[in-house]
């Protein structure tokens, strides 16, 4: 009767641990992450010799893309088990992650050895061992394919087998996903009310951004399983991907509702973030904060979601203050450039154009990405700041970079000579490298024109006459009134009727034919006036009133 009595009491423990078992596993499933967790740590104490709960913590970790952590559980259950065949997997998988493979692929076989007697067993050790050669960073598609299919054999009925043999089809040749659909289709065989097949159909069709039928899926596995999360997050972010942006929310919404816990809802912020969602983020971001999570991630967040939602008058203040916690609290080879990118760009919203150049500056010299996003926004600020210097500094390095200089930039860079070095003959000679690229510009000539009166400024030899001349010449006379050309031809006007009407190339009618030019154009320009011998009409006297007496000449 003891006997009795125990076998029935083993039993019923035996029952009761793999349904504990399972249920963890189905919350892991279900991306209520956490709640998982606090089962296997459950389990390893009630029973801590036993490696299977420490390859499914791990397991769970590894889902939360937490490496670490799961690299930790499964060493641990090797430690504490190396009789079961799931250890040895577990193990295998960390050998495998540290890129250690013929060490990997040893506590593999072990596994396999254990368990030649055990056809379910075999069939579970084997979808362990596909999982990391499926999902790790080092992948190992066919040698997966061909341990699934023995799976198949051994365990039929098996919804993870075409499940894992569809994830790996799609591993290797995502331009052609038919042979991963197959897989997924013979999961909606075994069991067509299965949620996750539907999903993992949905997201091939995603993936190739066929919104319809991937949210006609997704609405199926929620009408099969109304708790199945991950249907409502994928179908969340499918609609972000398309713009959908009040769509996604509701689905964010019922995820939550499903798994409200904090791990959610930073799964929520990031997908936020991911769609620039700002003044979405801010809300959700408090409560991470009142829940206790606080990290460099939370204050990046913080920073780009205060920059661009504008709703709160204080957004660009409480922007600052999160990028000032975050550089206090982020290890150094975590930041990136956009991170000196955004601060930059709240100084320049608070004209702060100092101090969003140093931010500027910081992220140019991260990375060539940097570089490429900023390095004409810092021009800009140097030029508009007058710091021709680094004006000149930074084209030299884009000089190195390209190999040459474009004509705008050698524009610019001949302005930064003129203003800021007061360097006319080198200023004289990049305008002329531009105007070999175009030989219609007139900024170009107008330049030239004006280096070379400052290196004549008494006009002793004239040098700036065949400049300005250019520029009477080059603009027709029906363009000469245009806001963007008006100036600079009156600037050569002025400049080549001086010439003929002073040097020693004096010509006073093509000095008279320029000032007339000016009047066409500037029909109130005093100076042309004056030289055309033009006097303006005396007032009228207003009827009624009597004219002042003239002023007594003086002798």
């Amino acid at each position: 009767m003891k006997r009795i009595l125990l076998f029935s009491t083993l039993l019923i423990s035996g029952l009761n641990y793999a349904q504990s078992l399972q249920v963890a596993n189905a919350k892991t499933e279900n991306e209520r992450y956490r709640e998982a967790l606090n089962d296997f740590k459950k389990l390893v104490a009630a029973d801590p010799i036993n490696g299977e709960n420490y390859f499914y913590y791990g397991d769970c970790y590894f889902e939360m893309e937490e490496v670490d952590s799961a690299k930790m559980m499964w060493k641990k259950g090797y430690e504490v088990d190396k009789l079961r065949a799931m250890p040895l997997v577990g193990y295998g998988r960390v050998l495998w992650l540290d890129g250690k493979t013929t060490e990997a692929k040893a506590e593999f076989t072990k596994a396999l050895l254990l368990t030649k007697k055990d056809k379910l067993k075999k069939a579970e050790v084997i979808r362990g061992i596909a999982e990391i050669y499926i999902e790790a960073p080092t992948k190992n598609l066919d040698e997966a394919l061909i341990l699934l299919e023995e799976a198949i054999l051994k365990d039929p009925t098996n919804e993870d087998n075409y499940l894992l043999k569809g994830d790996a089809l799609y591993a290797r040749n995502s331009s052609d996903a038919s042979e991963a659909l197959k897989a997924y289709n013979q999961v909606l065989v075994i069991n067509p009310k299965s949620p996750r097949g539907i999903v993992r159909k949905a997201l091939i069709y995603q993936r190739a951004r066929n919104e319809e039928e991937a949210n006609k899926m997704y609405n199926e596995a929620k009408a099969i399983d109304p708790t199945y999360a991950p249907a409502y997050r994928l179908n969340a972010e499918l609609y972000m991907m398309f713009g959908k942006n009040k769509k996604a929310i509701e689905n964010w919404e019922k995820y939550l509702e499903l798994n409200n816990n904090l791990d959610s809802r930073y799964r929520y912020v990031n997908a936020l973030y991911g769609a620039k969602q700002w003044c979405e983020m801010i809300p959700q971001l408090d409560v991470l904060v009142k829940g206790g999570v606080q990290n460099f991630f939370i204050e990046r967040f913080y920073t780009f979601a205060y920059n661009d939602c504008t709703t709160d008058s204080l957004a660009l203040d409480k922007a600052l203050a999160a990028s000032d916690r975050f550089f206090a609290m982020v290890p150094q080879d975590k930041i990136n450039y956009q991170d000196y990118k955004i601060r930059g760009t709240i100084h320049q919203k608070k004209a702060q154009d100092s101090l969003a150049i140093i931010a500027f500056e910081k992220a140019v010299a991260m990375n060539e990405a940097g570089y490429k996003e900023l390095a004409n926004d810092l021009l800009k600020l140097y030029t508009k700041n007058k710091m021709y210097e680094k004006v000149i500094s930074a084209y030299e390095v884009r000089r190195q970079k390209n190999g040459k200089l474009l004509a705008p930039e050698l524009y610019e860079l001949g302005k930064a000579y003129y203003f800021g070095r007061n360097d006319y003959k080198s200023a004289d000679s990049i305008f002329t490298l531009v105007i070999k690229n175009d030989s219609t510009y007139v900024p170009g000539y107008i330049y030239r024109g004006r280096s070379n009166y400052k290196m004549d400024t008494n006009n002793e030899k004239w040098m700036a006459f065949p400049f300005y001349l250019k520029v009477t010449e080059i603009v027709k006379p029906e363009d000469r009134s245009q806001a963007s050309k008006k100036a600079f031809v009156l600037e050569s006007l002025r400049y080549v009727a001086d010439y003929y009407s002073k040097s020693a190339n004096k010509d006073l009618e093509k000095a008279k034919s320029y000032f007339e030019q000016i009047l066409q154009i500037e029909p109130n320009d005093a100076v042309a006036k004056k030289a055309l011998g033009i006097k303006d009409p005396a007032p009228t006297t207003a009827p009624g009133t009597t004219p002042k007496p003239a002023a007594p000449a003086r002798n």
